[in-house]
């Protein structure tokens, strides 16, 4: 079994693969994953369900593409189509399908080892199970017609677009894909595509929202939320702590998160040699990098995967909560959703100097310039706390709920619905973006994009 697509999709776990006479609906996932139950349920909106095309697994780290699309279910029913994975006992390409989460209904495509290396067959395989899945007595019938297709990776997007009828295209940039490793060489020139067929672009970050808005008339920026609730658990004092975080002596710096190639792995190990006393304790799945070659030392702590319902009890413990982000191009336009969530906690929190942490949280955010900066701003914070900054950080995590976010998208959106179908009621000649360019819809708008869009 491969886990395939581009090589850059960040997930976790194994999926068991379907034998070739297995039905297309899958067996629910072990112990967060239910059967879906499409084939009863009608769409709570069946005017407007949302097909999303991801690079990450649904559970991997719970963050912004979870943290949206859950609560957009509550009114539209997703269809949240993965990468495939490949698998050497699969003859037939299938459609492995589960519910997550209510309303959200995941699609992880099983396909043939054959098609391996082939991205492009691969997405063309996807389509046609979904489109036949959408088909009189499909495992979709009646439940994605006329979608919004919401995109998270450029990759599918010549595939995807116009083959479901879609009533808009949304492209929810939460990173410059293009800067991380393994990203495919083919991404700049899918994203210029997806980027001149979109009705709105969102951006997860400032400098993102800067980048894009050259080449799209309808771009906003909607940073990182918080379930303010969710994380305000660690300030409780009924909380246990888990047993790996109270066996450690204090004090006790941390993080959590993804570990690729977004850490500044000496400057960990600058950390720890600098604070032999403190317990540094890393959380998170270790992805893109050789475990082998992180780095040792008898105060660093390598706690892998935790659930998103299991970070507040560790973050807890805690006593400062690190970003200790590298400056390369896979961070050039970070907005670490995981600020709010430790303002959220009520801890005092040390980052490298991010462009959109030192735009958007300074000064509860303490931000360091260098390695021995970022040491002593350790220190200071394990020794004397800010508890105007902390006050300021919790006041600024109330402020920025997912929900707000949530209400604020559903309203561009639905004013770009109607934007959208206004033009399409005006003779074909006459079509328009709100760019001023021409509504591109034909064989070669890949080509034609890629002159005029992009970064």
């Amino acid at each position: 079994m491969d886990f395939g697509g581009t090589r850059f999709a960040r997930f976790i776990g194994t999926q068991k693969a379907l034998s070739p006479d297995a039905p297309v609906r899958a067996r629910p996932q072990p112990r967060r994953t239910l059967t879906s139950p499409l084939a009863a349920k009608p769409a709570v909106y069946p005017d407007a369900p949302i097909i999303v095309h991801s690079h990450l697994r649904w559970d991997f780290v719970w963050q912004r593409p979870q943290q949206l699309l859950s609560r957009l279910a509550m009114r539209n029913e997703v269809l949240f189509v993965e990468e495939p994975i490949y698998c050497d006992d699969v003859g037939v390409a299938r459609l492995a399908l589960s519910l997550p989460t209510p309303g959200v209904h995941r699609v992880v495509p099983m396909l043939p080892a054959s098609l391996r290396g082939e991205y492009d067959a691969s997405i063309t395989s996807i389509r046609e199970l979904l489109r036949e899945g959408m088909r009189a007595h499909g495992e979709f019938e009646g439940r994605f017609a006329r979608p919004i297709q919401w995109f998270y990776t450029p990759m599918p997007a010549p595939a995807m677009i116009g083959a479901f009828d879609e009533r808009a295209v949304i492209y929810d940039c939460m990173d410059e894909l293009s800067k991380f490793r393994f990203a495919p060489r083919e991404l700049v020139d899918r994203e210029r595509y997806l980027m001149a067929q979109s009705d709105v672009v969102f951006t997860g970050g400032h400098r993102l929202w800067q980048s894009k808005s050259k080449y799209h008339a309808n771009v906003h920026f909607f940073g990182c939320g918080v379930d303010v609730a969710h994380f305000a658990l660690a300030r409780s004092a009924d909380l246990q702590l888990p047993s790996e975080i109270a066996a450690l002596e204090k004090p006790v710096i941390g993080y959590y998160g993804v570990i690729d190639e977004r850490i500044d792995y000496e400057l960990l190990r600058q950390l720890a040699e600098a604070l032999p006393e403190a317990a540094l304790v890393m959380v998170g799945p270790v992805v893109k990098v050789d475990p082998a070659e992180l780095p040792q030392a008898h105060n660093i702590h390598w706690l892998g995967q935790r659930q998103y319902a299991e970070l507040p009890a560790h973050v807890k413990g805690f006593d400062v909560c690190l970003m200790p982000f590298a400056l390369n191009e896979a961070t050039e336009y970070i907005n670490p959703t995981k600020t709010l969530e430790y303002m959220a906690d009520g801890k005092p929190i040390v980052s490298t100097p991010v462009s959109d942490v030192v735009h958007n949280f300074t000064p509860v955010v303490t931000v360091a310039r260098s390695a021995e900066e970022f040491v002593v701003a350790v220190r200071a914070a394990i020794e004397s706390p800010n508890a105007e900054l902390i006050a300021r950080g919790l006041e600024q995590a109330k402020a920025n709920s997912w929900e707000s976010i949530v209400a604020r998208m559903e309203r561009i959106i639905r004013d770009a619905i109607r934007a959208r179908a206004s033009r399409a009621e005006r003779p074909l000649a006459d079509r328009v973006r709100p760019d001023g360019r021409s509504v591109t819809r034909t064989s070669t708008a890949l080509a034609g994009a890629s002159e005029d869009v992009g970064d």
